[in-house]
């Protein structure tokens, strides 16, 4: 079944989700793109590795609401055995524990040299918001920004402190950056919004060669598809993170339409 949304699907943002979609994209545009590459180029796929304490906070508050899903807890913990009560009983408290964070990416290099020609970047929650995901990526940024390698950012989350540009005033949901080497300061930005169709783009390689367009819409439709996650997404629950009030009528009024929301179950409209 293939996603209801013309664009970017609001609903694979939640945090239990996202992962996976992120793991999907970053394979499915290598798979795109390497036949159509070869043999003057391959595309590696790269993982970015930090550690990080408190990792779990990105899920405090988090509702599950939005994922179909089944639980059966049982208590095994239950014993015959008498246990003194304490004086005084101990308040439980969360302490951070490190963590190990992978985050997956593309390089196109060039094959016999293996010069990294262009990176390609799907940004998670953990690089918009203040932390070491975010100082690690940056750094990782800048380096590219400053080398004659091409920079492709894609950004389809609506939530955290988007990256920074120089014209900052630009506000959209969604962002993609296509950022060439040889163009520097200027780069070519593609903003859309909720109800926008993904924007295709070319990747940029060397001046002499014909460039691939990645249409990734296209991919996620197909990612939507493969990974079956209409059959995890509850469209009768809002989405996580939520919708402004003119996006989560929009969206209302479109799953009523496609018959994946009922008028009864459907939640709440934000004011």
């Amino acid at each position: 079944m293939p996603s209801p949304f013309p664009g970017m699907n609001p609903y694979l943002e939640h945090p239990n989700l996202w992962p996976g979609l992120h793991h999907w994209l970053i394979i499915e545009i290598a798979r795109l793109l390497s036949p159509q590459l070869r043999p003057k180029y391959r595309v590696a796929v790269e993982v970015r590795m930090y550690e990080t304490s408190g990792g779990n906070s990105l899920f405090v508050g988090i509702p599950d609401v939005t994922i179909k899903r089944l639980s059966n807890v049982t208590d095994s913990t239950k014993t015959n055995v008498a246990v003194a009560e304490p004086a005084t009983k101990p308040i439980q408290v969360t302490i951070p524990r490190p963590e190990i964070i992978k985050e997956g990416y593309l390089e196109v290099r060039e094959v016999g040299t293996e010069d990294v020609v262009t990176t390609i970047e799907i940004l998670s929650p953990t690089n918009k918001r203040r932390g070491k995901g975010r100082e690690t990526y940056e750094e990782k940024r800048q380096d590219v920004l400053g080398s004659k390698t091409h920079l492709v950012e894609i950004d389809l989350l609506r939530t955290g402190q988007a990256m920074t540009f120089f014209d900052t005033d630009i506000e959209s949901h969604y962002r993609i950056l296509v950022c060439r080497g040889d163009r520097r300061p200027y780069a070519d930005l593609y903003a859309f919004n909720l109800q926008e169709v993904i924007p295709a783009f070319p990747l940029p390689l060397r001046q002499e060669d014909m460039e691939p367009i990645i249409d990734l819409q296209k991919l996620l439709n197909e990612v939507y598809d493969i990974s079956a996650y209409d059959l995890v997404i509850d469209y009768n629950q809002a989405p996580f993170p939520p919708l402004s009030e003119a996006d989560a009528a929009w969206a209302n009024e479109m799953l009523q339409d496609k018959g994946l929301r009922s008028t009864a179950d459907s939640p709440e409209i934000p004011n």
